[in-house]
């Protein structure tokens, strides 16, 4: 197996680091990291993570930014710029999900969807790249959804679907130069993802059998930096989600469209 990524003294771009996922991936590299860079929208929220890892060894930045759009990416790359910094770590964090058909769900929140969950994913990384010293890693969030259709969760379930298969396939493009690329797929975890894909009417989708499969944040991100350190290409975090995502990958195509069916028929 290939070297993986040392996080000791790293310099790591997060995104997404206003909240969940993104800012326990700040609070674990903080002991150990160099630099941290903290992207997001919300400029309140940054500043209240970047307090509290205040006693941590790392030097923490804040930068606002949408990263949805070519003006958000363009300000992260020229505030990297100006403040002199060399990162070696992305994790591209930042994602977003809509609960709901497809049918019924509106042109701005599908398009932000992909936006945010691919473009923003592909972009990043690609402007990146050139500036991020070796040895480098790259942490890409997906999602157990990544590994089947999901009605009422379609663009998003596809849209991780893409961010796997990019993940795997750069894992195989970027070792021979020293980045170490790892894809984490995590299933339910206590995030403010619900609230954000919960439409304006409340509607909801059907969390039949998620309990089994929630695991913590810090479990999440402790899981998936282990695998970057080990340059495991692929991390299921959690006993249930690992064996879940094995399931699905074997399941025939038809007896899954078969339980699918059910379980949107129940919605």
């Amino acid at each position: 197996m290939a070297n993986g990524f040392p996080l000791e003294n790293c310099h790591a771009v997060i995104t997404g680091a206003s909240s969940g996922l993104g800012a326990e991936f700040a609070r674990q590299l903080a002991p150990k990291a160099g630099t941290l860079v903290l992207v997001a929208r919300r400029a309140d929220a940054l500043e209240s993570v970047k307090r509290e890892l205040s006693s941590s060894k790392a030097v923490v930045f804040c930068c606002v930014a949408d990263l949805a759009t070519d003006a958000g990416r363009t300000r992260l790359s020229e505030f990297l710029d100006a403040n002199g910094l060399m990162p070696n770590l992305l994790i591209n964090n930042a994602g977003l999900g809509d609960y709901g058909s497809f049918g019924s769900s509106t042109a701005e929140k599908t398009r932000m969807q992909i936006d945010l969950n691919i473009t923003a994913v592909t972009m990043l990384t690609h402007a990146l790249l050139p500036k991020m010293s070796r040895p480098g890693g790259i942490v890409n969030v997906s999602s157990l959804a990544s590994t089947l259709p999901m009605p009422a969760l379609a663009v998003y379930a596809a849209s991780k679907a893409y961010v796997t298969s990019f993940s795997e396939a750069l894992a195989v493009e970027l070792a021979p130069v020293g980045i170490t690329v790892t894809c984490v797929c995590p299933g339910p975890t206590p995030t403010n993802f619900s609230q954000t894909a919960r439409r304006p009417d409340g509607g909801d989708t059907n969390r039949e059998g998620q309990g089994l499969l929630r695991i913590s944040n810090a479990q999440v991100v402790g899981e998936a930096l282990a695998g970057l350190k080990s340059a495991r290409p692929c991390v299921f975090p959690g006993v249930g989600v690992s064996i879940a995502a094995h399931l699905f990958r074997l399941m025939p195509r038809a007896l899954m469209r078969l339980l699918l069916r059910r379980r949107h028929a129940k919605e």
